[in-house]
């Protein structure tokens, strides 16, 4: 009997997303690869206590970064705007100015929110660690840096490496271009980046899309996440003027 991971709307897809959960949020830059549709759907559920694993996370709104200027840009930020986040993970929480301050910035000063900033190569590696069940890895990023207190040091051919941990999360909330009925994914452009790893490491994978087609409608080379991987697919309505 097929499996259908086919939900009717995004509301439907997160409806389950628990108080206290961990979510990864694809997306490389500004809205590139961003599942737009389901962090509102997120938003809109009102859960809380959330810690979110991103990367460009609280950019786009206070900058414009990536966004089309006709559209308001939507980032990250809005879970700590609206009080739902506790805590992320990130490379750019903040743009390079303070004026205005961020969600992310003014939530973290406020002490409402923690925030853990990783060097982008970096928390990519952690997360496809996590998907391949690698626990953790030594690397020379970070070394004489803040990022360094507290972490295991190493030397190996006369050079200092760190001991960073495996990050996985309880859900993970990407965006691909295509999908077929049992949940194989096709990406484009900056979709690449963070998207395929966190479909990886998630306990629970929605994949937010502007197509699905039929087993046999993806090019088997193209394929870029495989189907075991995947738990809920919803398709954004045709003509959807968000990127």
């Amino acid at each position: 009997m097929p499996i259908n991971k086919i939900s009717d709307s995004f509301a439907d897809a997160v409806a389950d997303i628990p108080s206290g959960a961990s979510i990864m949020i694809g997306g490389f830059g500004g809205a590139g690869g961003q599942p737009t549709r389901l962090m509102m759907a997120l938003r809109d559920l009102g859960v809380g206590d959330l810690t979110i694993i991103g990367n460009v996370a609280g950019i786009s709104k206070t900058t414009g970064y990536g966004w089309p200027d006709h559209l308001d840009p939507i980032d990250q930020g809005m879970f700590f705007e609206s009080g739902q986040a506790t805590k992320i993970t990130c490379s750019f929480p903040v743009p390079g100015t303070t004026n205005p301050l961020s969600e992310i910035e003014r939530a973290w000063r406020e002490g409402r929110a923690e925030v853990d900033i990783v060097p982008q190569g970096t928390l990519i590696e952690r997360i496809r660690s996590a998907g391949a069940g690698v626990p953790a890895f030594y690397t020379p990023t970070g070394v004489g840096t803040p990022v360094a207190e507290g972490k295991e040091h190493r030397d190996f051919d006369g050079r200092t490496y760190l001991l960073e941990t495996a990050l996985s999360a309880d859900y993970a909330l990407i965006r691909a271009q295509k999908a077929d009925t049992r949940g194989n994914l096709q990406y484009t452009g900056t979709s690449r980046a963070f998207n395929p790893a966190m479909a990886t490491a998630a306990k629970v994978t929605i994949v937010e899309v502007d197509e699905i087609v039929e087993v046999g409608g993806i090019d088997p080379e193209r394929v870029e996440t495989l189907s075991t991987y995947v738990n809920r697919i919803v398709q954004r309505e045709a003509g959807d003027p968000l990127p």
